[in-house]
This record gives C-alpha cells, structure tokens and sequence, in this order.
C-alpha cells in the first residue's frame, strides 16, 4: 500500500506542453489510493483537456472561479479546495506560474488555491533551457522552498525548443517516487518496528470443536494500519480472523491457537521497538485433545483445562528496550483490575475497555478506551470508531517513545 492511500490530492496544472504528463500522473495517484481533484490554469486547457483529467479522476476539474455557461452557478471556491487537500502538487508548473506563486499574484483559480491551501505544496518546474536557468527562475523556487514549499526538480533531456538540457519535467513515476520518499522520510514512526497482537486464539478440544471468544481482531487490525500509515513496519501476529490488510509496511503472521501465538511473539520481539497486545487470548486450554470427534452420548461432558501460557506477562519478563502495551476488557473494578495487571505483566501502557460501556467490546466497529501509564496517568477518550481509536493509541505510543 502507498503512503498516498486514502489522501487528498490537488493537482495543480498549468500551460506548458508537459501537462499532457499530467494525466498519467492522475491516474498513477488513483492507482495509489488517492482521491484527486484537478485544478488547471485557463490556458492549460490547451495543452490537455479537462474532459481527460476529470474521467481519470472521477472528479470535475476546476479552471475558473465560476462557471461561465451558466450564470445561476455557485462559484468555485479556492478556499474550500485548499482545505480539502492533504497534499497539493502543482505539476507542471511554468516559468509564469512560478513566479506569480513566488511573488504573491493572484489572477486565477491555481493561484488563489494555492494561496489558499494549508497543506504541503510540491511543485515540478517545466521550461526551456535558458528559462530554467535564468537568476529570475532560480529566485522564484528559492523564495518558494523558504515558504516551505518542496520543490520537485527538473530533469535533463530533450526540450520543446529541440534544445538537450535541464528543464524536463519529471517523469510521472519519478514525481510519484519523490513524494513518497518525502512524506516516509517525515513520518513520526519511520525506521520503528512494531509488534502487534490481534483476534481471538482457538484452543482445540477435538478435530471438530475448540474454545475461543468473540474477538473479531478489528481492533489490531486498525492499529496495525495506523502505524504503517505512521512509517512503522509492523508484524501483525493473527489469530483466527476474518479481518483483512493490504499494506507494504504491514507482515502479517497468521497463528491458531496460544502456543503459537507464544511462540511467534518470543520469535520477534527482540527485534522490536514496541510491542502492542491487543489479541484476545485464551486463558484456559483442554488437558487432552481428542484426536477424534467426541461423540454426544446423552450425558455430561467434563473438561480439564489446563491454563495456556501468559503471553503478555513473559514479554514483560523479558523487555529490554521495548515499549509493551497491554489491553483489560473488564466487567468489573475495571480501574482497580486494570491497574494491576500493569503491574504485575511489567507494561509501560495499559488500554481498558469495559463492557459496562455501550459501543465497546468485541464485533464492534467503535469502541471508548482508557489508556494508563505506568506512573499511573489516565486519559479518557471519548467513544469513537475503532479505527479513530487506533490511531489515539498509536499517538500515545508515539508521545511514550519520545518521552
């Protein structure tokens, strides 16, 4: 999965003759999972047509401040594009729009957008030889990356003109390689390594029949992808889930029962910076497995079970360096049972959640949690979507590992 999946982009187009380059660059950001929505100079229109751009995007493209054909129109407001994108990338962008967005003018609906915007800008300069290497250009992309905007640079090959020489916009995939090699480079979880625990463990009692629980593994499932989203590279440890993942940063290791997940937590976590347990797993385990189906006889049925090894508690013997996380879903004394099991399993962060509470607890798609440190700090959240919980945990993570 790219770091552009699911962002808002702006594409900024104006009149050069690379704006044909630009709607394969659309269709390279769609094809990266990201919602596009195309502004163009009035004269970029002739260099390629907003029909194009729009089928591509699936997003009508803007050119003007208000529609021309028809008067009764709403106008096209700068200000809202500009605080719908998480990313705005003006592409091509002229030697004259370079340097109206470098001094501050303001005469069409790029413009104002861009003067508007308050997400990143990047921008790929397309010009001749001797324009692009003019003190005039020069100036312009210096006094734009002091603004804090990123500049994209240009390439050397053959020009307009017939000329060989820097100047070339770049290429579409390059351009899309250079905004996820900056974003990655930014993001607050680049280079950590996170475990994580999701879903329900399945102990066998014969072929047929096991005890489990009602954990769907949403919850790991969500903060697994809010790490990635973050630049972590996360082995996500799974029971039995029908939950599903498509991300780059994101290993998936499918396990069945405790055993298993034992075992391949002790496999990596010396290797990790954190560990977050959110797996609901079995406590307790049948003394014997039946190696055939046990067949119903009209009577009581007795079961030893024997208790399953504590998971959480043997990484928190072990840790070293790692940050380790543990989840409490109580029924009652949630606080008091809560706090001391961080105690007791050596955790640095405990998440309670309470059944007490509507909306939490498994097969949901909210939950409302409490996060207590290990010098005994709470914070209260509020009930959300277990994927907006997520990502609070993940950034409390975050602000533990810079603490």
């Amino acid at each position: 999965m790219s770091v552009l999946n699911g962002k808002k982009i702006l594409l900024g187009i104006s009149a050069g003759i690379a704006a044909y380059k630009a709607a394969n660059l659309v269709r390279l950001f769609i094809k990266s999972g990201a919602d596009v929505q195309v502004v163009m100079t009035p004269d970029a229109k002739e260099f390629v047509t907003p029909l194009t751009l729009s089928t591509l995007s699936k997003n009508p493209v803007y050119s003007s401040f208000y529609n021309e054909e028809d008067e009764n129109a709403m106008w096209n407001n700068h200000v809202d594009l500009g605080i719908w994108a998480d990313l705005m990338i003006i592409a091509p962008v002229t030697a004259n729009t370079l340097s109206k967005m470098a001094n501050g003018s303001c005469d069409n609906l790029l413009l104002a957008t861009y003067l508007s915007a308050k997400c990143p800008v990047y921008f790929a300069p397309a010009m001749d030889l001797d324009m692009y290497k003019h003190s005039s250009t020069k100036s312009s992309i210096s006094k734009l990356t002091s603004y804090g905007n990123i500049c994209i640079p240009a390439t050397s090959g053959e020009l307009a003109s017939g000329l060989e020489g820097e100047g070339r916009l770049a290429e579409p995939e390059d351009i899309l390689k250079f905004i996820e090699k900056d974003l990655c480079s930014k993001l607050p979880l680049r280079g950590k390594k996170i475990l994580i625990t999701a879903g329900p463990t399945y102990e066998a009692i014969d072929p047929v029949r096991f005890i489990g629980n009602h954990s769907s593994g949403k919850m790991g499932f969500e903060m697994a992808k809010a790490a990635a989203n973050l630049g972590a590279e996360v082995k996500l440890i799974s029971g039995p889930s029908s939950q599903k993942i498509n991300h780059s940063f994101v290993h998936r290791i499918d396990v069945t029962n405790a055993e298993d997940m034992y075992l391949a937590c002790h496999e990596h976590y010396d290797n990790v910076d954190v560990a977050i347990c959110s797996a609901a797993v079995a406590d307790y385990k049948p003394a014997n497995l039946s190696t055939q189906k046990i067949k119903k006889k009209g009577s009581n049925l007795t079961l030893e079970l024997i208790p399953t090894k504590d998971i959480l508690a043997s990484l928190g013997a072990h840790k070293k360096k790692q940050l380790l996380v543990g989840f409490a879903l109580e029924t009652n004394n949630e606080r008091e049972n809560a706090t001391e099991k961080l105690k007791r399993k050596n955790l640095d962060l405990i998440v309670l959640n309470s059944l007490n509470d509507h909306g939490a607890g498994f097969a949901l798609d909210t939950n409302k949690i409490t996060i207590i440190d290990k010098n005994l700090n709470l914070q209260n959240f509020e009930l959300k979507s277990k994927a907006a919980v997520a990502k609070d945990i993940i950034q409390v993570v975050i602000k533990e590992l810079h603490a």
